[in-house]
């Protein structure tokens, strides 16, 4: 099958490079000059674990192109995936200029009929939006479907290649067949693919966004109660995530959601429900909790040093908001890091990947440093704060980190340290709701 893909960013280029792998010829289309001609070198602008490989696998067996050419590109292809960045308004709302330009690219060079997929995280009615801009532009029959994506940074590969489910919304049987063909492929092993009416497709994916995050959210904030009632959010967590009905994912306390998903996906549902004049009390309380959660660690630091924090130096490991991959969108670190440098800290931080995304960002801030080496960070250190579980920050050298650190001081995050055994080699241990 001949594909289109519009936005080679994190959704797009992970769908358009799957679908290529699976054996369809697929032509990324983006506006960005620069980005284009990085991806024909074979240069990746994310981070996501066995892309490279993919890119380069399929770029080689002339499966996968790029381009600027929008028109060309819509000439080309039988399925048209719309997947550009969805920025988030002043007022929460998704931004939905980007999808409309694409449409009227679509609508302008439609010379047959194509199905046009928003891959898109869109809120309820966009694909209605899109029907009517292409519409304008042309009177030749087109579909229009909504394919909500189910990536998770850091395993995206296996999440498009091996779905939980697939969930197609649409109203024409033509367009079902033509994306139940597509994804057949990917769902071998039986998970369903989940035909809908549009908007329910459309709402699916906020909705699962915001089941998730509230089950963070309502983690961490057990998880302060248990450090007020002296209880252990571990052996809570265990106890809950035992039942059935309830399990164990998205149950581990942290210092709050961050990324490209959750954040946003929140305030455009909590802006959908204000549009139809109801106040979603829920979601709105799982966004602070999480706004809260944020300055946990920070406040740790204060309770271990000191109100004041001239003078000390803070190691931090960890600023990608969750391991295996380079997104500083809305990460906890962020905001660890100016509550630090406020009261007066001088801060050392490290990643194994964001680095860059992160100097980008914070680089202008006095008293910010960047290592590396995350051993580099300790020298003088009056704490260090885990804040991102990647793997290689699992098991270090105890008794290395407790001779180079000014104040054996460790708060973890994430809770994945042995507290007796850094207790017994001297260190003070601070978890979340231990």
């Amino acid at each position: 099958m001949k594909i289109a893909v519009f936005g080679a960013g994190y959704v797009g280029l992970v769908a358009g490079t799957c679908f290529a792998d699976s054996g369809n010829d697929v032509v990324l289309v983006d506006v960005d000059p620069g980005r284009v001609e990085a991806l024909r070198a074979g240069k990746i602008p994310i981070y996501e674990p066995g892309l490279e490989e993919l890119v380069r696998r399929n770029r080689e067996e002339e499966r996968l192109s790029f381009t600027l050419d929008g028109g060309g590109a819509v000439r080309g292809a039988e399925v048209i995936f719309i997947a550009v960045g969805t920025p988030m308004s002043d007022d929460g709302r998704a931004d939905l200029r980007y999808v409309l330009d694409v449409a009227k690219t679509i609508g302008q060079n439609l010379e047959s009929y194509k199905v046009v997929v928003d891959k898109s995280t869109v809120p309820v009615g966009t694909a209605d939006r899109v029907r009517e801009e292409i519409a304008r532009h042309t009177t030749l029959p087109f579909d229009v479907v909504s394919n909500p994506e189910f990536l998770k940074e850091g395993a995206a590969l296996d999440d498009f290649m091996k779905p939980d489910r697939v969930v197609i919304g649409t109203d024409s049987e033509r367009a079902k067949g033509i994306m139940l063909d597509l994804y057949a492929p990917f769902v071998r092993t039986n998970k369903p693919i989940l035909a809908m009416d549009i908007r329910s497709a459309e709402l699916t994916k906020y909705a699962a966004n915001a089941m998730l995050a509230t089950r963070i959210s309502f983690m961490n904030e057990m998880a302060h109660l248990c450090e007020l009632l002296g209880a252990n959010v571990e052996h809570v967590r265990k106890g809950i995530g035992t039942d059935s009905r309830i399990g164990f994912p998205f149950l581990f306390p942290g210092p709050g959601y961050g990324g490209s998903c959750f954040p946003k996906d929140l305030q455009a549902l909590i802006a959908t429900g204000r549009q139809q004049g109801l106040d979603l009390k829920i979601l709105g309380a799982v966004e602070a909790v999480n706004a809260a959660q944020k300055r946990r660690l920070g406040e740790k630091v204060v309770d271990r040093l000191g109100s004041s924090l001239r003078g000390r130096n803070v190691a931090v490991w960890g600023l990608a908001f969750k391991p295996n991959t380079d997104d500083m969108r809305e990460a906890p670190s962020l905001v660890l890091i100016e509550d630090l440098l406020a009261r007066g800290a001088t801060v050392h931080a490290t990643d194994p990947e964001a680095l860059e995304n992160a100097e980008r960002i914070l680089g202008h801030l006095p008293g910010l440093h960047f290592h590396t080496r995350s051993y580099d960070t300790l020298n003088e250190a009056d704490a260090l704060v885990l804040v991102t579980e990647w793997n290689e920050y699992r098991r270090p050298n105890f008794q290395l980190i407790r001779q180079r650190m000014r104040t054996p001081i460790i708060i973890d995050g994430r809770n994945i340290y042995p507290r007796a055994t850094l207790e017994s080699l001297g260190f003070t241990y601070d978890g979340i709701g231990l």
